[in-house]
């Protein structure tokens, strides 16, 4: 259980001599007002409680924003069909599969559609022309026509390299990486040139911010971003991740008030290429600033609150007021001062302490 009261103030011993039962109500009223919060340094220990001494220092300005992480150009490669026909998988083909280079993804056929493949059409009109040019039915003339047709037929069927399975044109992965989309279906019709599926890399990513024309003059100062995924709240520092700031956009869009910002960085974590993320533009320094990690602070109501550690054992609830926050850590503008030691981990627990400021202090009234 936390104990809470006033700092320094020791419980009264039954017996103790010099003090009346009057003296020990005052003190127990004294100890039960007080704004300060008494955690034994044991407790504080387990609960993970953490503190900090605040100093001023160097914070960057920063521009809050939305943003997407996207595929780096030239580590995604789009696989089409080459030729028109019916897809059949070669094999199970599930988004986020690992694929090798030159991997056999699914194979295209016009063996059971209305025109037929055109090698086996062209193969048996030659065939059968061979059979009538001896009784001179068919031309010379024309069954050379028909054995050419069949012979560029046959090696553009071989350039396409026929599948494995002898049905059809064989698809194959461009690049290793992962299948980022498959945008067919088994039995599915399509023609040549067709999108059928999309595989990344994902070795670089490209992050791109959408920045509101406002803060048009201030993108030339940007040098770096942060930004926090919806999907494990973690704030990741392009500064960490070999980012680098590829250029901003002259003007906006005919159709958006909004100027792209653009970096690229190396994918060590796990982002989602195609996720949507908050993201926190860093541009020039400031100096003499003070700033803590967002976990020190506590809200009430809209109203955010620190804990400021007084000693071993003695915390006290300061209300303060925020300036910018680069996704990690946030500006101060009001509340603290320099020295002060701040809590920065494990806050709501000396919260939860505080709120057994409700409970009236013991009496000896009974």
């Amino acid at each position: 259980m936390f104990l809470l009261g006033a700092c320094g103030e020791h419980a009264h011993e039954h017996g103790e001599e010099g003090h009346s039962h009057e003296e020990e109500m005052h003190a127990g009223e004294k100890a039960g007002h007080s704004d300060e919060i008494i955690l034994a340094p044991e407790k504080a220990k387990a609960a993970g409680v953490e503190a900090e001494t605040v100093r001023a220092g160097s914070f960057r300005n920063v521009i809050h924003t939305s943003g997407q992480v996207l595929a780096a150009q030239g580590e995604e490669a789009t696989v089409v069909a080459a030729s028109s026909g019916v897809v059949s998988f070669s094999r199970k083909v599930a988004e986020g599969m690992q694929v090798g280079k030159g991997t056999e993804l699914l194979s295209v056929s016009a063996a059971h559609i209305q025109d037929g493949d055109p090698v086996q059409k062209a193969k048996e009109e030659y065939e059968r022309a061979q059979k009538l040019v001896s009784s001179q039915i068919v031309s010379q003339k024309d069954f050379a026509g028909l054995r050419e047709a069949y012979e560029n037929a046959r090696l553009t069927y071989e350039a396409l390299k026929p599948s494995k399975s002898g049905k059809g044109v064989s698809v194959k992965s461009p690049i290793s990486g992962f299948i980022k989309a498959c945008l067919v279906k088994e039995g599915d019709y399509v023609t040549v040139g067709q999108p059928l599926m999309t595989v990344t890399q994902t070795r670089r990513l490209v992050l791109k911010a959408e920045v509101s024309e406002r803060y048009y003059a201030q993108l030339s100062q940007v040098v770096s971003a942060n930004f926090q995924t919806p999907y494990n709240n973690k704030v990741y520092s392009l500064e960490n991740l070999g980012g680098k700031l590829l250029s901003f956009g002259k003007s906006s869009g005919d159709t958006s008030y909004y100027v792209p910002v653009t970096f690229e960085f190396d994918n060590r974590g796990d982002m989602v290429p195609g996720s949507f993320v908050e993201v926190y533009l860093l541009s020039g320094e400031r100096s003499g600033v003070l700033s803590l990690p967002l976990s020190a602070l506590t809200e009430e109501q809209g109203v955010y609150f620190v804990y400021l550690k007084l000693d071993e054992e003695c915390y006290k609830k300061q209300e303060v007021k925020l300036g910018t926050s680069d996704g990690s850590r946030v500006e101060i503008l009001s509340g603290i001062k320099d020295g002060d030691t701040v809590v920065t981990r494990g806050a709501i627990h000396v919260k939860l302490a505080s709120a057994s400021n409700a409970i009236p202090a013991h009496t000896h009234n009974h």
